[in-house]
């Protein structure tokens, strides 16, 4: 079962916080929650915003006991045995307000961004030998007949990206993350919020990243790599540059590279931000 629902706090009429929320059975589906809390995995949570969101929080946290109390009946009314939120960013005021709601923090994941404002070049603080890898692959890149093509994603083959993206997931046990189909629709529905970054040997799609944009964060938000390429070369180091390099055009302050690969992103300069989960029993 999987359920939203929408949370508007308002002030004489007027919308001041709101926040998405999901209800799912399977209330840990990347297997994170297991070692922190005491869970199988399979219970209903009331959830907020969904997981592969790994930026979640509330505008105006001075409303956030009024939310939860909110959330707290919506998940008894649903029969939701946990409510709480998942990927809240260790420093925040989020987080800090939880606590003091009576919420348990857990660290559950870390996410990866990179401070673009005053950097010469968006590797200006990637290893050395990062740097030299990046000229050597995109010799060999080039060499191999690859070539990219950034656009807006709505005019590309979304479907094309969402099954590269599914399988790509699937490694982790996650392709569930990106039904094609769905994919497709939600990403054209943003217009020109939505990129889509495209690396390709000859005219076979070998990475694709979907990026979002909001004026200044540049958010890495889903991609799909093949490995089985010619020519002694990363597709995803390559990918990596290309969305560095257009976050850099667009004049954005921050590209968030999302969670996982830590080794990657740490050699490439982005700086690490723990996520955790705050979640109670209803």
């Amino acid at each position: 079962m999987k359920l939203f629902r929408y949370f508007v706090v308002r002030e004489n009429g007027r919308p001041v916080a709101v926040l998405p929320l999901s209800l799912i059975d399977g209330l840990d589906p990347l297997g994170q929650l297991g070692a922190r809390y005491p869970v199988t995995g399979a219970e209903r949570g009331l959830l907020s915003h969904v997981w592969h969101c790994y930026d979640a929080w509330l505008p105006g946290e001075r409303h956030l006991a009024a939310v939860v109390e909110a959330m707290r009946g919506l998940a008894a009314e649903l029969e939701a045995e946990w409510y709480g939120f998942v990927n809240v960013a260790h420093d925040s005021p989020l987080r800090e307000g939880l606590i003091g709601l009576g919420f348990p923090a857990e660290h559950i994941e870390d996410r990866f961004r990179l401070d673009l404002r005053g950097l010469p070049d968006p590797f200006a603080h990637a290893t050395p030998r990062a740097r030299i890898n990046l000229r050597r692959g995109r010799r060999r890149a080039a060499e191999a007949g690859v070539w990219q093509r950034v656009g807006v994603a709505a005019e590309s083959d979304l479907m094309e990206i969402g099954r590269l993206c599914a399988r790509t997931a699937a490694r982790h046990g996650t392709g569930g993350f990106y039904p094609p189909e769905l994919f497709a629709e939600f990403v054209a529905g943003l217009g020109d919020l939505a990129l889509a970054i495209e690396i390709r040997q000859e005219e076979r799609l070998i990475a694709a990243g979907v990026v979002l944009r909001d004026g200044r964060r540049f958010h890495a938000w889903a991609c799909g790599v093949d490995y089985d390429v010619k020519g002694g070369f990363s597709p995803y180091a390559l990918l990596h540059a290309a969305t560095a390099e257009q976050a850099v055009h667009e004049g954005c302050e921050v590209l968030e590279g999302g969670r996982g690969n830590a080794t990657f992103k740490l050699r490439h300069g982005l700086s690490r931000l723990a996520l955790d989960a705050c979640l109670l029993r209803v």
